[in-house]
């Protein structure tokens, strides 16, 4: 990373709170957690913000959610968080041949119709945001997509492009260890009147 963080020892108040959210799941706090210790409100929003867009009552699927966040991570050459992606892609049943294909060229992967056209939303969004009308939101309709799996799939997109600026941006290099617990990783929702929550 290419600023200073605070470590876990040193953390107090809100950014203390935080961490253990992750540390009660991880054993310590991600790279990505660590990153916006400076200012510990930003933390609690960001894994606020993990917890609610991976727990959208939708019927999109893990597996689906997974395939938008591989694929904006991938085309944003995030490798950090393709990494941590790749875990869960093949707890959900793809191949590593599978995987690869999905990061050079995501329009030649064989997927269901469904998850086809997810991904194509994924990348037209990532790519050329601007050029998303509500044609793609009908396209995604004729496909089974109900309005909150389309929330859904544009709030997952749109939550790992975030996520991909800050890990890009600020220098997270490394890539998760092949053990890592993935899903894990999700926080938990912070309680009710929590700091952050």
């Amino acid at each position: 990373m290419w600023i200073s963080t605070v470590p876990y020892a040193d953390a107090e108040g809100e950014l203390k709170a935080a961490y253990d959210r992750q540390v009660s799941a991880l054993g310590e706090p991600t790279e990505m957690t660590l990153v916006g210790s400076l200012y510990p409100p930003i933390v609690s929003t960001r894994l606020d913000l993990y917890a609610v867009t991976e727990r959208c009552p939708s019927k999109l699927t893990p597996h689906q959610r997974n395939l938008i966040s591989f694929v904006t991570s991938a085309l944003n050459g995030t490798e950090y968080c393709m990494s941590q992606v790749t875990i869960k892609l093949r707890e959900t049943g793809f191949s590593n041949d599978q995987i690869v294909l999905l990061a050079k060229d995501p329009s030649r992967v064989d997927l269901p119709p469904a998850d086809r056209e997810l991904v194509r939303y994924a990348t037209k969004l990532t790519e050329h945001p601007n050029s998303v009308t509500e044609a793609d939101i009908e396209r995604l309709r004729s496909h089974g997509f109900d309005d909150l799996d389309i929330l859904d799939a544009n709030s997952q997109c749109a939550h790992l492009n975030y996520i991909n600026r800050v890990v890009c941006g600020l220098g997270i290099k490394n890539v998760v260890d092949p053990d890592f617990p993935a899903y894990a990783a999700i926080p938990e929702e912070a309680p009710s009147g929590a700091a952050g929550g």
